[in-house]
């Protein structure tokens, strides 16, 4: 993942492009980028392989009457990448023809703001491929499939009221990890109302659904996928889902390049037919995913701190 020195001299570049050349993709096959680390949406370990991003590539892929062809890729994000940056990399590596599971945001899409990245550490990568940079192309999206969404989640051993608003958390004590978007929202909720009863925890350290599950706190918000991946793994788990979901939203699908607009319309179509035949919903719950079907606009504005005062 470091950056590696430049290769002027003609002779090495050459031999590092013959050591790195793209894959040649199969007659008939379509190649889909998942992230291996995604409980419930894309999961790769060894040779297990599950996740409804997976299930639905492999849909779309049937519906198509092409092979599925999995990349897998991992994503550690540093000061100068991004999600964006590396599967616009990917993309444009033609290591696949599609991501699966990105979020549908104007932001995100479109002419990237770099011209070249690196590509993220990805399955059969080679030593060279960690010091490449790729340029970059224009990133077009297909329909969404699904919604992501942020939820209240309670202890039900001390909280036995309706969670049906935000305000309905006035006094209890709510647990949220910091700088997160659910942070944001319940930190500024009416000037400020909650900001006495939130305990800050630190991504990635402390865990708020353990944590809500020891009795830490009363509630926390996050992200529903996140919910049920705990609950998958917990079953005995004493907290549970409110039914709540912030009107902050959003809708995610498949990305390609522009260049690859023939795919995408066609992948619009297949989704298209899973929805019209009630399929996703029931790849969701194949996968113990809770199923939030998308919602108008497709692709979302960019979220700002005006988008987060209550209307």
């Amino acid at each position: 993942m470091r950056k590696g020195p430049v290769r002027a001299a003609f002779v090495i570049a050459g031999t590092v492009a013959a050591l790195c050349s793209p894959p040649v993709l199969a007659e008939g096959s379509l190649r889909v980028c998942l992230n291996e680390d995604i409980p419930l949406y894309s999961l790769h370990q060894g040779n297990e392989a599950s996740g409804f991003d997976l299930a639905v590539a492999e849909a779309v892929a049937k519906r198509l009457d092409r092979k599925l062809e999995i990349q897998w890729f991992e994503t550690k994000l540093e000061m100068d990448s991004s999600l964006t940056v590396q599967a616009n990399a990917l993309l444009s590596d033609k290591r696949c023809d599609l991501v699966a599971g990105y979020p549908l945001i104007k932001g995100t899409l479109g002419k990237p703001r770099v011209e070249i990245a690196r590509l993220p550490g990805f399955d059969g990568g080679k030593p060279e491929d960690r010091r490449r940079r790729v340029t970059l192309g224009t990133l077009v999206p297909t329909r969404p499939y699904h919604r992501s969404v942020l939820t209240i989640v309670v202890n039900g051993g001390t909280v036995t009221k309706p969670i049906a608003s935000l305000a309905d958390l006035d006094g209890l004590k709510i647990g949220l990890e910091g700088g997160t978007l659910g942070d944001a929202i319940l930190m500024t909720y009416r000037d400020g109302r909650f900001v006495n009863q939130i305990t800050h925890l630190i991504p990635e350290r402390q865990d708020p659904l353990a944590m809500l599950d020891a009795g830490a706190f009363d509630a926390t918000m996050v992200n529903l996928r996140r919910l049920d991946a705990y609950v998958a793994k917990h079953p005995e788990t004493k907290i549970k889902a409110t039914g709540f979901y912030h009107r902050i939203g959003v809708n995610m699908g498949f990305v390609g390049l522009a260049a690859n607009a023939a795919l995408i319309e066609a992948v619009d179509g297949a989704i298209g037919a899973l929805e019209q035949q009630g399929d996703l919903p029931k790849l969701a719950a194949a996968a113990k995913l809770t199923y939030v079907p998308p919602r108008e606009p497709k692709i979302s504005d960019n979220i700002g701190m005006s988008d987060l005062a209550e209307k």
